[in-house]
């Protein structure tokens, strides 16, 4: 008498969720592809280029498979955003059985890569490096609950070199609609569409990159958003309880006004002396 194998959860879940990933590829030529090349990505090994990838999965074919890989990645017409959209409807949910949203993080990830033909390499700070080297950087919003953390937006940081090239830009596939923004405007696009969306709120979290950013930090209150940014403690800020006077009306000629203020009690300070003159009794540990 045969025995049969009880259906194994995990890999029927995995299944599902390939087969949704698929589903927001588009064309039915991408499933395949798409199943390889996350396959590679959670078999073992350290490299995840495309070659050793190619490799681990068809030994015996490593050019055929390395082609096809390739093909998804570089050529097939996917959109990045459909596929995260798609993500975060089966994650999302999941994660939230276990706590609420508590926070949307804004960052930058670093990719160190050399040469000048990949899209958007240049040199610039890179985090995993620690300092300025050749890479690529990309802007990612991701929501976050006490014991998860999920990428919804990711972008390519586009440098001006770049952005302003248009054979180096067509060269590289870079497309028309792809404009010169700042790493603060893509986060604050993202944001925008997080609310638009109407995901769960949570307190924007950014370092001093974004923070310093006085637009950034006018869309956060726009949008009527909770956020702990960072800034740089030079920043010239106003005390509470100050502002400068109206500025006199501007004739058009000669050099602009400068604002004035009631006295040296009541001018702009940094952020440093701010926080230096604040009574011991306002201040407090906030932790998350």
């Amino acid at each position: 008498m045969g025995t049969t194998t009880a259906p194994d959860p995990q890999q029927e879940g995995l299944a599902a969720y390939l087969d949704g990933l698929a589903k927001a590829a588009g064309h039915a030529d991408r499933t395949v592809p798409l199943k390889d090349y996350c396959t590679g990505l959670l078999l073992p090994g350290e490299r995840k280029s495309m070659e050793p990838m190619a490799a681990r999965l068809a030994p015996d074919h490593v050019s055929r498979m390395h082609q096809s890989l390739h093909h998804f990645v570089a050529d097939a017409p996917w959109s990045d955003e459909v596929l995260l959209a798609e993500v975060r409807s089966r994650v999302l949910a999941v994660m939230q059985r276990q706590g609420p949203v508590v926070a949307w993080i804004v960052d930058d990830t670093g990719f160190p890569k050399k040469g000048s033909h990949s899209a958007g390499v240049a040199r610039q700070y890179c985090g995993q490096l620690g300092k300025q080297d050749y890479c690529r950087v990309a802007v990612s919003l991701s929501v976050a609950s006490a014991n998860a953390s999920l990428p919804i937006a990711y972008r390519l940081y586009l440098p001006e070199l770049w952005a302003n090239d248009e054979q180096r830009r067509r060269k590289a596939g870079v497309p028309e609609r792809i404009e010169l923004r700042t790493k603060p405007q893509i986060a604050a696009a993202q944001i925008r569409q997080a609310v638009e969306d109407d995901l769960p709120r949570g307190v924007v979290l950014a370092d001093a990159g974004y923070g310093n950013d006085g637009q950034f930090r006018a869309a956060l209150t726009e949008l009527k958003l909770r956020c702990v940014v960072g800034v740089q403690s030079s920043m010239s800020v106003w005390a509470p309880g100050t502002e400068p006077l109206p500025a006199k009306p501007w004739s058009g000629r000669g050099r602009p006004p400068k604002l004035l203020y009631r006295d040296d009690q009541h001018k702009p300070v940094s952020m440093k002396q701010l926080a230096q003159s604040l009574p011991s009794s306002a201040w407090k540990n906030v932790t998350w």
